[in-house]
């Protein structure tokens, strides 16, 4: 099991952010990211979970207030960049949790996702990784968006990196965690290979 993240390694951005108001309305902690400030290699996903606050470590990033936290999505992910031996700065293309009408996650809003991406541009500018991992749809889409490249088919993209001339960095889409098992095999992949194919594709770009 990966360890639990520092949360000293907040990276606070912009303390009581209000830019999308039903995002600050329903929120009960930003979630910013976190994790090594020199890091070759960037995850980025969708939006903190909701969480659990009765949990005794992987609550959520709504409750931790940092990404990828969450008891699901958040461990398996860290757990696989430990296993393949990456330092990795973890964070969100949304920074607060998007409550759907159940209390459940929603997808963000294209307009939530524009708003945010200041945020995200900020990161990867202080961070300067050599490779920023999208780990689902939206996160990959909100990245493209902003270099003018159309997204098209979403399993087109799964470890094809793309060049992203305006952020300076090169871009590797992964499956989301929570869809790695309906998907993977869609690709061509067992768990072992998929995890060899990404650490192929880190180590050629990392």
């Amino acid at each position: 099991m990966p360890s639990f993240p520092d949360p000293d390694s907040r990276n606070v951005l912009e303390p009581d952010c209000s830019r999308c108001p039903d995002l600050a309305a329903c929120r009960n902690r930003i979630s910013w990211g976190n994790g090594s400030s020199n890091a070759d290699v960037m995850v980025v996903g969708e939006a903190p979970s909701a969480g659990n606050p009765d949990a005794e470590r992987w609550r959520g990033g709504n409750w931790t207030g940092m990404a990828y936290t969450s008891r699901h999505s958040g461990r398996k992910v860290r757990a696989l960049f430990d296993e393949l031996g990456y330092d990795a700065y973890f964070t969100n293309a949304v920074k607060c949790f998007p409550e759907g009408d159940d209390g459940s996650n929603r997808e963000p809003r294209r307009e939530e996702l524009d708003r945010c991406f200041s945020h995200l541009r900020t990161e990867i500018e202080r961070v300067r990784p050599a490779v920023v991992v999208s780990t689902g749809k939206h996160a990959t889409e909100a990245i493209l968006d902003f270099e003018s490249i159309p997204l098209d088919g979403f399993l087109d993209r799964v470890l094809s990196p793309v060049e992203c001339e305006r952020l300076d960095v090169t871009l590797l889409p992964l499956l989301h965690p929570s869809y790695e098992n309906i998907w993977r095999e869609r690709l061509g992949y067992d768990r072992a290979e998929y995890v060899a194919a990404i650490d192929a594709e880190l180590t050629a770009l990392a």
